[in-house]
């Protein structure tokens, strides 16, 4: 999905002649941190509102504080996730979207980032998720999918994540399935490490993990 199926035409843009004052309402009414600046459609850069309220009694313009102007944009024809990377390392909750001619098409909000990446990562699909521990070289994302598929399960995501501190991957694994006990019990038999799952046997699970407590007290 790109940034412009994102853009959120409804956030006010503030101009160089508006007033801190009107800056700040629109903030507070639109409940946001940032706002974007434009002069003749061009984007000029994000304001804050605690650059805002550093002002005297919200006297004066916008054009005074362009030196605060914050440079938190995207282009419209990339990926989102380059938004996400943009609003972390800026710390705003609105995104500024600009064509190559950094004329302003619209703003995304975090919100919207956050439905986006739901639904990229697969928390709207109905299905059943695996959570798997293995160290790097383990992972095969083809060997993983055979290996649903051999259950009778269609992967629909895969997301993996490392860990920075022992180095192991966690692999997140999504079917179309819910009743998962079989997939479970067949990533085992490979010998992959089972953190988590959600599905039908999600009672089993649990019960399952108190039982293997118990067997590990019991060897003690």
């Amino acid at each position: 999905m790109l940034t412009s199926a994102l853009i959120n035409q409804n956030i006010p843009r503030l101009q160089p002649a508006d007033t801190v004052a009107k800056a700040l309402q629109l903030i507070n009414d639109f409940r946001l941190t940032h706002l974007p600046v434009v002069s003749d459609g061009l984007f000029l850069g994000l304001i804050s509102e605690e650059d805002l309220l550093d002002v005297e009694e919200g006297k004066g313009t916008i054009e005074f504080l362009s030196s605060a102007l914050i440079q938190a944009a995207v282009r419209d024809d990339v990926h989102f996730l380059n938004a996400i990377h943009v609003c972390i390392r800026h710390e705003t909750n609105v995104i500024a979207v600009i064509d190559k001619n950094k004329t302003l098409k619209g703003v995304i909000t975090t919100n919207m980032l956050l439905n986006a990446l739901g639904s990229f990562a697969g928390a709207n699909e109905n299905g059943g998720m695996i959570l798997i521990k293995m160290e790097p070289n383990q992972f095969s994302a083809s060997e993983l999918c055979r290996i649903a598929e051999s259950e009778g399960c269609s992967v629909l995501h895969l997301n993996a994540m490392s860990d920075l501190q022992g180095g192991s991957l966690e692999v997140a694994l999504m079917v179309n399935k819910q009743d998962i006990g079989a997939l479970v019990n067949s990533l085992e038999r490979y010998e992959y490490q089972v953190l988590h799952y959600v599905g039908k046997e999600e009672v089993e699970n649990e019960i399952r993990n108190n039982f293997k407590h118990l067997m590990n007290y019991l060897d003690i």
